[in-house]
């Protein structure tokens, strides 16, 4: 099972797409470090129980700045046995201490990454943070070099029509950074409907993205990078471009896939929090955990006559 929670809505950079850019005035929160381990002692009965891998994946915001991160991750690695990764903005890695405990405790780390370096910086209002990047990734590898498990180090790409032909060159430079996985996502439209109407991806930026694809894969593969992004998930990027709904009848909500947002709250994905009235402060027992699928099947969201999860549509299949 992975459980991506949303532990901040803090964040240090002023990305124009993002909900949580910096520069929005709204007032921030932080989960309590003891609800966390709270469910984090339920998840890791759990895991032991059914024989299920549970992975904590920390989201934010920018998941890096929650204050408690480093002594609830060792405790949850080391103590709980869970796996743990994030996706974090990067700014917070030239900390050689916080790339030390990473390197220890966690399996997966992605960084954000929306181009070389121009596009980057000017896209997320961080003049240098390109290059910031370049030196405190290929750092991080470093620093796992002498560990016993390798930790798996993956760059995530936000697609948009104004870097999709950059999309290339960005893959290019990535090869000497030592990492491992390369994923994109499409520009979604629900947090900037501003940003989105500029930038969003038309259906002949999808065929430029389709048609690079194979070629770029074969290029990564040679370097031992893995490029992934299944048809199924193109399919999603084309009906998104041209405006045609997919709909989704079942993806087993709560099976294997668990959001939890700052408040508390829990759905199958971060878009049907608002749809499903379910709180951590109600689940106290593994067999909580194991009928969350019996409630959300009772009420379905509105969102999956369309559904826009990632995890539904291959974003993770080469």
């Amino acid at each position: 099972m992975i459980v991506i929670w949303r532990v901040t809505t803090h964040c240090n950079l002023g990305c124009g797409y993002c909900a949580y850019d910096r520069n929005l005035p709204f007032e921030r929160a932080d989960v309590d470090e003891g609800t966390v381990l709270r469910m984090a002692r339920l998840f890791s009965e759990y895991q032991s129980r059914t024989g299920a891998t549970v992975m904590i994946s920390w989201l934010g915001g920018e998941p890096l700045l929650w204050k408690p991160l480093a002594s609830v991750s060792k405790m949850l690695s080391k103590e709980l046995g869970l796996q743990l990764s994030a996706t974090t903005n990067g700014t917070a890695l030239k900390s050689a201490a916080l790339r030390s405990m990473i390197a220890d405790d966690f399996a997966e780390l992605t960084v954000s990454v929306d181009g070389p370096a121009a596009f980057h910086d000017r896209v997320r209002r961080w003049p240098g943070g390109f290059e910031h990047l370049r030196s405190v990734v290929t750092q991080l590898r470093a620093d796992t070099q002498s560990r016993e498990r390798r930790l798996r180090l993956r760059v995530n790409t936000v697609l948009m029509a104004k870097n999709i032909h950059l999309f290339g060159e960005l893959c290019e430079q990535l090869i000497s950074w030592g990492i491992d996985e390369i994923t994109f996502n499409q520009l979604g439209g629900n947090d900037r409907p501003e940003f989105y109407r500029e930038h969003r991806l038309r259906p002949e930026d999808v065929e430029t993205l389709t048609k690079m694809l194979p070629r770029l894969r074969d290029r990564l593969w040679a370097h031992g990078i893995r490029l992934s992004g299944g048809s199924q998930y193109l399919h999603r990027f084309r009906a998104s471009a041209s405006g045609e709904r997919l709909r989704v009848d079942s993806c087993n909500p709560g099976k294997k896939f668990l959001f939890i947002d700052e408040r508390g709250q829990v759905a199958p994905c971060s878009f049907t929090l608002a749809d499903y009235d379910v709180h951590v402060d109600e689940l106290r027992s593994v067999e909580d955990l194991m009928t969350l699928h019996s409630r959300y099947e009772q009420r379905r969201s509105h969102w999956c006559d369309d559904c826009p999860s990632t995890q539904v549509f291959e974003k993770f299949v080469a």
